[in-house]
């Protein structure tokens, strides 16, 4: 049985969105994004000629550095760092630029909930603002299982303590805004109803998890919508809200 939550959200809505570009002036390209109260800020600097571990003359390398809101970096957030590489690998063109090394910064600001997915998406609005080359755009959700089943979107704190499964899902941006026209297909695959990375952490079922899949991706197209809205502001140092 699906309810309200303690917000006054339903299961399907998701917190209000915040992003502004060009926040830091020394970074080559910079953005933040917030889902309530939950905030990343993400900076990007490169393509810089490639360091020994990173050389490859055919293809440019993206490094990842996660830095939390305090103290070390842990397990999990190591496991984030691989996770927002092997995402933003397969959203940027690597063969523009071979034997370079693109450094994306993360920081935590605030995590209240979400904040993965919070990451990946702060960090697709910095490539774009570091006119970094890119196959597509690209919107996270997270998604949660219930112990009576039933999925969330967009989880606070306090109710990712309460949930028994998560997945966080990555899709393509809406094919219209990065594909030329007449054109469905990126590198020979369809993308209108692709998946760029899938990760769960607990335990759901086949069925569970295509559920989580059927709302994360209807809930992606708003995600979609104001990614746009905000990467296509005229000023770079605008910011824009979502209601």
């Amino acid at each position: 049985m699906e309810t309200d939550r303690d917000d006054g959200r339903s299961p399907s809505q998701l917190r209000p969105l915040s992003c502004a570009r060009n926040v830091l002036h020394r970074a080559h390209g910079s953005a933040s994004w917030s889902q309530g109260d939950t905030k990343v800020l993400a900076a990007v600097y490169g393509p810089k000629a490639g360091t020994k571990k990173n050389e490859n003359p055919e293809k440019a390398c993206i490094e990842v550095i996660w830095k939390p809101k305090t103290g070390q970096i842990g397990k999990l957030e190591k496991e984030f760092e691989m996770i927002l590489k092997r995402t933003l690998q397969s959203i940027c063109i690597l063969t523009l630029n071979p034997n370079t090394t693109t450094s994306i910064i993360v920081q935590v600001v605030n995590d209240d909930g979400a904040l993965l997915v919070c990451a990946i998406n702060a960090a697709c609005a910095a490539l774009v603002d570091a006119g970094i080359p890119m196959k597509h755009l690209a919107v996270a959700i997270c998604c949660c299982l219930a112990e009576g089943g039933y999925v969330i979107l967009d989880p606070t704190k306090l109710e990712e303590q309460k949930m028994r499964g998560f997945a966080y899902l990555v899709f393509p941006n809406t094919v219209v805004s990065v594909l030329p026209e007449g054109s469905s297909h990126v590198e020979g695959e369809p993308m209108e109803h692709g998946i760029i990375t899938s990760v769960t952490h607990g335990v759901m079922s086949v069925e569970e998890y295509l559920k989580c899949l059927e709302r994360g991706r209807a809930a992606s197209t708003k995600l979609s919508d104001f990614l746009r809205r905000s990467l296509q502001s005229q000023l770079p140092s605008d910011s824009s809200k979502a209601a």
